[in-house]
Order: C-alpha cells, then sequence, then structure tokens
C-alpha cells in the first residue's frame, strides 16, 4: 500500500508540450507511471512520445479515465489550470509550479476544501511510491522501495535525507514534497494522517524548515493522534532574522518560527529532531533497530 499515487494513478499533465512539462513527463513515463494524456489548449490532437494531447483536462479524463493531474502551467496561468483541475473531478493535483501568488493559491485553497480532492503544491518536487510510480521532478534513482514514510517542505532536503537513508538499506513507502510556499494545498498534518493510516508505514520522517507555525501544529497532531513514530529534521538554523531562506514560506518574523522554536515544540511531543540529515538517517536506524528487537 502507498499513499497518493500507486499502479492505479492514471496521469494527465497539463502544460505537456512546453519543454519541462514534456521532459518531466516522459521521465514519469519511463519510471511506470501511467500517464495516460497530457493538456495545452489549441493543441488537441498532437502527442508527446506517444502520449496523447487533448484541449482541456475534462477532455483528457472523458477519454482516458485520468485520475491524477501534474501543473506544469507557467505561473500567469497556473491558478487557472488548477480551477480546470479541481473541476474536472481528478482525485488527486501535483502542481509543480512556482511563483504563483499568495492571494491567488488562498481563493484555490478555498475552492478545494469544498470538496474531497487533494492538492499537493504547488512549488514542490511531486509524489513518489519508490518501485511504482512518479508524479513530479524528483530524482527516481536516489529512492528505494521501503517501510518509511517522508513528507517535506524542501526538494534538495528530500532527495538528501532519501540518500543517506539508502546508505542504510532503508527504503521509502511514499515521499511527498507538500512545497515550500506559505499557502499550500495539503499540510503536513493532512500527510501525517495518511501516513498514520497506511499499514506498510512504520516510521515517517518530517522534513520542515524555518517559518510559518506548519512544524509546531504538526508537534499537537503528532502527540495526539499518531501511533506510527516519527522523526524530524529542521533546516534554517542559522538563518538570519526578516531574511527569506530559498522558498517563500521560509522567512522568520521576529521570534517566531524559528528553527529552534519548532525543535523545541517537537522534542516536547516527544519527536527526536537530528541536528544534520546524516544523524536524522541514524535516528531513524536506530529506532526501526530497536522495533526489531521489541
Amino acid at each position: 500500500m502507498s499513499i497518493l499515487v500507486d499502479a492505479q494513478t492514471r496521469l494527465v499533465v497539463q502544460g505537456i508540450t512546453g519543454r519541462e512539462g514534456a521532459f518531466h513527463a516522459t521521465r514519469n513515463k519511463a519510471y511506470g507511471t501511467q500517464v495516460v494524456a497530457g493538456v495545452t489548449p489549441g493543441k488537441a490532437g498532437q502527442d508527446v512520445e506517444g502520449i496523447p494531447v487533448f484541449n482541456t483536462v475534462a477532455d483528457a479524463v472523458d477519454e482516458t479515465g485520468a485520475n491524477t493531474a501534474m501543473v506544469f502551467v507557467p505561473p500567469r496561468f497556473a491558478t487557472d489550470a488548477l480551477f480546470e483541475a479541481i473541476e474536472s473531478g481528478v482525485e488527486t493535483i501535483v502542481c509543480i509550479t512556482e511563483g504563483i501568488p499568495a492571494h491567488d493559491m488562498m481563493r484555490v485553497y478555498t475552492h478545494l476544501r469544498r470538496g474531497d480532492q487533494t492538492l499537493i503544491g504547488p512549488n514542490c518536487p511531486g509524489v513518489i511510491t519508490p518501485g511504482v510510480a512518479s508524479v513530479g521532478i524528483m530524482p527516481t534513482q536516489v529512492f528505494a522501495p521501503g517501510r518509511v514514510g517522508l513528507l517535506s517542505r524542501s526538494g534538495t532536503l528530500t532527495y538528501q535525507i532519501s540518500k543517506e537513508l539508502a546508505m542504510f538499506d532503508i527504503g521509502q513507502s511514499t515521499v511527498v514534497g507538500i512545497g515550500g510556499d506559505p499557502v499550500v494545498g495539503s499540510s503536513f498534518i493532512d500527510i501525517l494522517s495518511r501516513f498514520e493510516a497506511d499499514p506498510d508505514t512504520d516510521l515517517v520522517v518530517m522534513v520542515g524548515e524555518i517559518g510559518g507555525a506548519e512544524e509546531e501544529k504538526a508537534a499537537e497532531y503528532i502527540a495526539d493522534n499518531m501511533s506510527t513514530p516519527v522523526v524530524a529534521y529542521i533546516a534554517g538554523f542559522q538563518a538570519p532574522p526578516g531574511k527569506q531562506m530559498g522558498h517563500a514560506g521560509a522567512i522568520i518574523t521576529g521570534s517566531s518560527g524559528t528553527a529552534q522554536a519548532k525543535k523545541d515544540a517537537l522534542e516536547e511531543k516527544g519527536v527526536r529532531v537530528g541536528t544534520n540529515p546524516t544523524e536524522v538517517a541514524s535516528l531513524v536506524k536506530d529506532h526501526l533497530a530497536m522495533s526489531i528487537n521489541r
């Protein structure tokens, strides 16, 4: 079992005829994902490496049974693309696009919450169930099938920690990059709840960063609702106050949102927090070994 993407995923790629859309759609297909359609208005009837192109997501869903959408549309048009994906009825939407204005995402988020669809992103690397399906831009070679769930606001740290885990022969059940913008479709809590319900996930690694209060909220949720153990890492201990660090959401305001505050909140609720990716992998290894020896 996995969360969000699996062997039944049927993917439609919005913006497939663009350079990035075409490149990553064909990579996802090569990995084993069922990429059944692409969408670029005005280019219906074309194809990208055998993937048929439609004018609208609704047409693609009707013709191919697509149940998941991936958005590679430029920021100027991405909000409309997201609304189109929502209206098509697909179950899951993964938005890779970076630079969507926060007020536009608030409108999308509000509309999305009226139903039961799932949005991952924007400004995210996507989702992968190693050995089964990939929807996004993740370097698939650093992942291996296993029983550790991984969710992160940072794409790069996701890859690094996965590589560190691989050195201990520890694979992943599903890896989810939720995105680093101030407004995203799915929070840490949304994804933690899915991992908690997944019988094939024995432990979860949560990778946070400075800015906002999502990690503090997650700490409360973990303490009150999760039996699956969680190990965490927080990026940004050296970040100067008031300076944005890479992501639009990664900025400290006054004493709020610091890495130390997040680490303290998590550890207060019993979550071990590594000081670097290598230590995180060691904590996971030790925790899994303890579980086996009990």
